[in-house]
């Protein structure tokens, strides 16, 4: 299935968190938080200004992006978790 973001809004999907520390310690699935972290699989056209021309979105399809614990909807996507956000919703890129 695919899906295109309308206006500002941005599909995230999560990336997995480690499942041990740098210790060497394993952490049960029970005690891990999701991850802030995500990939960008699609984006919108971008958010409608007041003179009626599009802003284009600062991110794009393929970036790693940091974001709030709590942003987004989460959808189910082919089986796969997914955010939709806006991007307002999203604090900074991660650059490698």
């Amino acid at each position: 299935m695919k899906i295109k973001p309308l206006n500002d809004r941005i599909l995230v999907k999560r990336l997995e968190e480690e499942s041990k520390t740098k210790g060497g310690i394993i952490i049960p699935d029970s005690a891990k938080e999701k991850p802030a972290q995500g990939e960008v699989v699609a984006v919108g056209d971008g958010k409608m200004g007041d003179d009626g021309k599009r802003i284009a979105l600062q991110v794009k399809q393929g970036d790693r992006v940091l974001f709030a614990k709590y942003a987004g909807t989460e959808v189910k996507i082919d089986e796969e978790e997914h955010l939709v956000m806006r991007e307002d919703d999203i604090l900074g890129i991660i650059e490698k």
